[in-house]
């Protein structure tokens, strides 16, 4: 049984500090003359920021117009006070009440939408409100508004005061509640990836909907407040001009803190007081405030404060995730309980086209219970499309899709996941902003009924606690738990990526690619643990490595451009001569592999020393990845840099293009100092990165994608052109269509579009099939000698052949540097460095001392 989450004391909780705040604020404006409103002014729009941050901060979604709620509530208590109750608890109960069902009724229309249109949708409402009350005066008052509002409970000011002060401190105690309830939790997974919630079972609409009206409910309470403040309501707070007030105090005091919305109305509110004094201008003072905060601490006043005391982090929940059990339990899924004669999956005539391409025509597929199901075929043939019509990402244009006797070709996502249905994604689709646990604790939790709570701490259920040490134990991320998502390695991701979709406890998995990106230690712990799964599930399986689909697969089945060509047992898809061609790129005289091309030394003019990395340390958020680096690439001469998951291939890269700060060592070019430097500036002086990934304008075409970032002294498009001539035929396509291998060829070429001396490949054969892997190695071949490059690669089986040295890190240091042919031949060397066998650091330090 694991011990839980240790209680907070109350030093450490935010509505301590609310509190002694507003106290002190009282009394301190009692002694300098200042009204006492002004501080219940200050505790009523802490309320209304703090529900307008539920929506931001939390959830992702930006109100301009939450407004609506607090001005139509505050008329909603001035009416209940004058015509139906002299009470103001009754009135502030109908007032929310009221802002309840008028969120309910405006989040079923202004939620269909996201983004920038859900932000004006929300503003046009608050505009229509502020023409109704300004215009209907028999019930609003008109431009005169409602006055003389009656205050029966609390004739007193100060008893008022003390009565807003108290209310207002439950309703953020309720809020804080809610942020470490299940359902809060899902709030923050919304914010930082809908469609991964969406993959979890989690109806994303209704839960957005729900978070609508609980910030709804506080926002009201705020503006009913506002009207007993006011003995009045007026329609100036619906107006545009005031809309963005509350979205205004609540970036200004820090979006992602808890006390955000409190900083910021203090500022706003005490800054307007002395400001309008002087000048009726008063804003012309106060908006370069405002952009100073914004170009200066984007983090607003708490993250300013944050940065001074040197504690930055993220305060919308408390630190840290439940402790870790003394005994981690083994993970096992559940098993499937089917014949393995019927199919689970059964799809029929399934059709999709994007325009003149097609992706899919008419697919007839079943995959089967208690089997690896392997899905292949070259890229761009339409994998993951069918991935995505399956489980409701992309709509089919025809065909039926039958899941366990149920047809879900017309179901939504989430419907189809809660009926059994789990996947990975071939792009890493994690929750960046939480930590390791709270991944795949999120994930864990769709399947527990308590999912959707919203008062018990989600870390106390231990049911879940434990399922989820369970899942990380499985792929070795125990002792990253508590780091944050940003700070793992891709390959590190990637495990997490596996541990968030077995969480789903799925009876059919679809596993896009699980073993891209990752070492050749963890991939066997991945594969192993895949064919484990297949016993239990049935496992439709997306991969390019062969060998390992080959062997471990029942059943194998080859998409090409949107057509099966092959299915059947591994060894006969494997020999199938359609296969072999359009799959392994064989060549027509036969040949069914193809050779790397090979190192050519005569083309190859290695000059003096380029760039260089000197005892460089480096890492995220006070970890270091890096320590004491050192590495020199020479002019015109390519080295690749290997090394398991996790010990700082892409660290190195981002480090030498300034995106991860240096805590130690220096970064040379050509003998210039880039320590420091901006990226921007480091790619000026001659330096580009090729990113793990692509990242690819996607609404752009190929040539407007390379013409973006062409510079005089680069390549041309036209020589670009001569490079990959595939591109050549592909230059009007956008890049969202065009496959894997298309966009890496783009990566490149962009890198090459500017007058660049290293280049930085982070992975540049990952997930591609074997024919286009060839086209790319041809061309990266022909670079060698014009400019430097460095290569991350996984498998050094295919870059070794292609590069002049190479390093190998481990644990953040460089363990072998020596000529790639020598480590080439070297084997044993190879499997105790990059292999399953992981050296100590004193065998890593005698590797080094032996090749230095």
């Amino acid at each position: 049984m694991s011990r839980r989450t240790s209680i907070p004391t109350l030093a450490s909780n935010p509505l301590v500090l609310l509190v002694l705040v507003l106290v002190a604020l009282s009394v301190a404006v009692q002694m300098t003359g200042t009204p006492l409103s002004r501080v219940t002014q200050i505790a009523i729009y802490v309320l209304y920021g703090a529900g307008v941050n539920l929506l931001l901060g939390y959830t992702g979604l930006v109100p301009f117009g939450a407004s609506v709620f607090f001005g139509t509530a505050s008329y909603a208590a001035a009416l209940a006070a004058l015509h139906l109750v002299g009470n103001e608890i009754v009135g502030l109960a109908v007032t929310v009440a009221v802002s309840v069902v008028l969120a309910a009724l405006l989040g079923a229309v202004v939620l269909k939408r996201r983004g920038l249109y859900f932000s004006l949708l929300t503003l046009a409402c608050s505009q229509i409100a502020f023409e109704i009350a300004f215009k209907w005066t028999d019930l609003t008052g008109g431009e005169n508004g409602l006055q003389n509002v009656p205050r029966g409970l609390f004739p007193s000011f100060l008893s008022f005061h003390v009565f807003a002060l108290v209310t207002v401190t439950a309703a953020m105690w309720f809020l804080w509640r809610l942020a470490h309830a299940p359902f809060g939790r899902v709030l923050q997974a919304l914010r930082d990836n809908e469609q991964r919630v969406a993959s979890l079972g989690y109806d994303t609409y209704r839960v957005k909907l729900a978070a609508f009206v609980i910030s709804a409910a506080l926002i009201g309470y705020a503006g009913g407040l506002l009207a007993f403040l006011l003995q009045g309501a007026y329609a100036n707070n619906l107006s545009w001009q005031h809309a963005g007030d509350s979205l205004l105090m609540t970036v200004l005091g820090g979006v992602h803190h808890f006390l955000g919305p409190l900083w910021g109305a203090i500022a706003f509110i005490l800054l307007e007081d002395k400001l309008s004094g002087l000048t009726e201008h008063w804003w012309l003072i106060f908006a370069p405030i405002i952009m100073a905060f914004a170009l200066l601490s984007p983090e607003g006043i708490h993250g300013l404060a944050q940065r001074v005391l040197r504690r930055e982090r993220w305060t919308l929940t408390r630190a840290g995730i439940p402790r870790r059990p003394d005994v981690i339990a083994p993970y096992r899924s559940t098993e499937l309980d089917a014949d393995a004669g019927t199919p689970i999956l059964t799809v029929k005539g399934l059709s999709k086209s994007f325009g003149s391409l097609v992706t899919a025509s008419n697919i007839d597929l079943e995959v089967h219970p208690h089997r690896l199901h392997s899905f292949i075929g070259p890229n761009g043939a339409g994998k993951t499309t069918f991935f995505n019509m399956l489980t409701g990402v992309l709509p089919s244009d025809r065909g039926t899709i039958v899941f366990d006797g149920t047809d879900i070709t017309r179901l939504a996502m989430h419907q189809r996941i809660r009926l059994g249905i789990g996947r990975s994604f071939q792009i890493l689709s994690v929750f960046r902003n939480l930590t390791v646990f709270e991944n795949v604790r999120i994930a864990v939790q769709a399947r527990s009924p308590l999912r959707f709570g919203l008062w018990r701490d989600a870390h106390s259920i231990d049911s879940v606690n434990a399922r989820t040490w369970s899942l990380l134990a499985s792929v070795g991320l125990v002792e990253r738990a508590a780091e944050p998502c940003t700070n793992l390695s891709h390959g590190e991701q990637r495990l997490l990526e596996i541990a968030i979709t077995l969480a789903t406890e799925a009876k059919l998995l679809l596993l896009d690619e699980p073993l891209a990106g990752l070492g050749e230690a963890d991939r066997q712990v991945v594969a192993a643990l895949i064919r484990q799964l297949a016993t239990r599930h049935a496992v439709l399986l997306i991969e390019h490595d062969i060998d390992r689909v080959l062997s471990l697969s029942d059943r194998v089945t080859v998409l090409h451009q949107g057509r099966l060509i092959a299915d059947g047992k591994p060894a006969d898809v494997a020999a199938h001569p359609d296969v072999i061609a359009a799959y392994l790129g064989a060549a027509k005289d036969g040949e069914t592999g193809f050779t790397a091309p090979a190192r050519a030394a005569t083309t190859t003019a290695i000059g003096k020393p380029l760039l260089r990395l000197e005892g460089v340390s480096s890492g995220y958020a006070g970890s270091r990845i890096l320590d004491g680096l050192d590495l020199v690439v020479r002019e015109g001469e390519a080295v690749a840099l290997l090394g398991r998951n996790g010990v700082g291939k892409t660290t190195t890269l981002r480090t030498i293009m300034g995106g991860c700060p240096l805590s130690a060592g220096r970064i040379t070019l050509d003998g210039a100092d880039l320590t420091g430097a901006k990226p921007y500036e480091i790619n000026r002086k001659g330096v580009s990165l090729v990113p793990e990934g692509r990242r690819l304008f996607p609404n752009l075409t190929v040539v407007e994608n390379l013409r973006l970032a062409a510079r005089p002294g680069g390549l041309s498009v036209e020589e670009v052109f001569a490079l990959f001539p595939r591109l050549h035929t592909r230059q009007r396509a956008k890049a969202e269509n065009l496959s894997g291998g298309e966009r890496q060829m783009v990566a490149i070429a962009r890198a090459l579009m500017v007058p660049s001396r290293v280049i930085l490949l982070d992975e540049p054969f990952e997930g591609l099939a074997p024919a286009v892997v060839k086209e790319v190695m041809e061309a990266v071949a022909k670079l060698r000698g014009r400019v430097a490059l460095v290569i991350v690669e996984h498998h050094a089986e295919t870059v070794l052949s292609l590069v002049d040295r190479a390093y190998v890190l481990v644990n953040g240091k460089v363990a072998y540097e020596g000529k790639a042919e020598d480590l080439e031949r070297d084997t044993a060397l190879q499997h105790r460095l990059l292999g399953v066998v992981h050296p100590s650091e004193t065998e890593a330090a005698a590797i080094a001392a032996d090749h230095s």
